[in-house]
């Protein structure tokens, strides 16, 4: 049953709605907008009915938005819906702009709230399904790590973006474990090519004297050992897509196999004569300068103008610390889900520490550390003493643009406060060694506060008493 909230200023404005709408929705009110807050934040309701002239009166010192924002924050799933009398019908108007999703006028007539209501409803589920009908290649294998607030991370997407319907070939450049192997399946997943093929040769684990035959194939007796025909990766790939990570490692003879395939789409297997096509989207990745290796003669130039048709450099972690909150949570719940455990959270003096370390071995190096945390915690919190203890040996640094500025000043500053809040608590309890009577009274609020407080943010007393 859904639950609907009206914030009236009169009694009379609900006439006699509880008696046609209680049989289909939960229905409750209040006069005024802060005892409100408080009904919402318990009932969460799914529909708010605000009366116009409450509205104002709340918005008289900052704005609409910062109002919505504030109910957003105590019932964010809650959709708003501004009740007006017919002479401030424009005012509404402007305030479903400013974020409201729809009006109604006094007198309230139960079968339009009934229309209001399951409008939006449909509404909802509409951009819903849109919603996951445009993200759903981008969710395959934790595809939530494309989320990002690094600037840097946000062009390499557009770029993908862009070029993943063509069939250009694309070199990925970056250190290692910056993701590179991520980003070329994601590639893959935005083509036209998603539903074949999509294969993976990591050229640096094979040895120099299989590389030709591992890409291109060989026929029987082509050298000792080749008692039967076998098929390339290229053969196998087929209207697909083939990555070749760590492309600067295969060998000179390889090289022109390979710059045969990228300038007329042929080639041989090795010891056949028959001539094959290759209609394959290759994709290409390195941590080493290729331009470099050309200058030294190592790598043939031809090859790298052919394979830099459109370059996309990952920057290393330490470029886009702003996400490292964001892909720990992510690896977190990957954790959760293939492990039988629920560790819900990271402990905030981690977080801090994953902040200032300079991650030389960038995203896998913080997936591997996550992991080895998660199998020793036996709390559900990853705590400091299961990470290694080079992680904790940086000062901290400061992260300026770490602050969503698409949230308004008022979410955000309820979201710092948060944070500092959280902070505090946790270090007062390591203060104190986990005992709540202490740590409320040097905090300066009760017991039954503090109590509120830890389940709110998280925070456990055994994890604090041999600290």
């Amino acid at each position: 049953m859904k639950k609907l909230h009206f914030i009236v200023r009169q009694a009379s404005h609900m006439g006699d709605l509880h008696q046609h709408l209680a049989p289909v929705y939960d229905i409750d009110s209040s006069s005024r907008l802060t005892i409100a807050l408080q009904v919402l934040r318990h009932r969460r309701p799914e529909f708010v009915f605000l009366d116009i002239q409450l509205l104002q009166q709340a918005a008289s010192k900052s704005s609409y938005k910062a109002i919505f924002q504030t109910i957003s924050l105590v019932c964010p799933n809650a959709s708003i819906i501004i009740m007006a009398p017919s002479e401030l019908l424009a005012e509404a108007v402007k305030i479903v702009r400013d974020g409201a999703q729809a009006y109604l006028t006094y007198p309230l007539v139960p079968d339009e709230i009934r229309l209001v209501v399951t409008r939006i409803i449909e509404q909802n589920r509409a951009a819903s399904e849109l919603n996951y009908l445009r993200e759903q290649v981008w969710q395959e294998n934790a595809f939530d790590l494309l989320h990002t607030k690094s600037p840097a991370m946000k062009s390499v997407f557009e770029k993908i973006r862009a070029v993943a319907a063509t069939k250009s070939t694309v070199l990925l450049t970056g250190e290692t474990g910056t993701g590179k192997g991520f980003t070329a399946r994601c590639l893959h997943n935005l083509s036209l090519r998603k539903d074949e093929r999509f294969i993976e040769v990591h050229c640096g684990a094979i040895p120099d004297t299989l590389v030709e035959s591992e890409l291109f194939g060989h026929e029987k007796g082509a050298f000792t050992g080749a008692v039967k025909r076998k098929l390339g990766k290229f053969e196998i790939a087929k209207n697909g897509t083939i990555f070749l990570d760590e492309i600067g490692t295969i060998t000179p003879s390889a090289q022109i196999k390979l710059l045969q395939v990228l300038q007329d789409g042929t080639f041989h297997r090795v010891g056949g004569e028959e001539q094959l096509q290759a209609d394959v989207r290759i994709l290409a990745a390195t941590n080493a300068d290729l331009k470099q290796l050309c200058d030294e003669k190592r790598f043939r130039s031809d090859l790298y103008y052919r394979l830099n048709v459109f370059p996309v450099t990952l920057p290393s972690l330490k470029e886009r610390k702003e996400d490292i909150p964001r892909l720990a949570e992510a690896f977190l719940g990957r954790l959760n889900t293939f492990h039988s455990k629920t560790i819900s959270d990271v402990h905030p003096q981690v977080l801090e520490a994953f902040l200032a370390y300079s991650w030389p071995g960038n995203i896998r190096e913080l997936e591997n550390v996550l992991e080895r945390a998660f199998i020793l915690e036996k709390t559900s919190v990853l705590r400091p003493e299961n990470f290694p203890a080079e992680l904790f040996t940086h000062k901290a640094e400061s992260l300026p643009d770490t602050i969503d500025l698409s949230l308004g000043l008022a979410r955000v500053r309820t979201r710092e406060a948060a944070r500092v809040e959280r902070r505090y608590l946790d270090l007062m309890l390591t203060r104190c060694k986990g005992k709540i009577n202490a740590t409320a009274e040097a905090s300066g609020i009760t017991t039954r506060q503090l109590h509120k407080l830890m389940k709110r943010h998280c925070l456990v007393k055994e994890d604090y008493k041999n600290r």
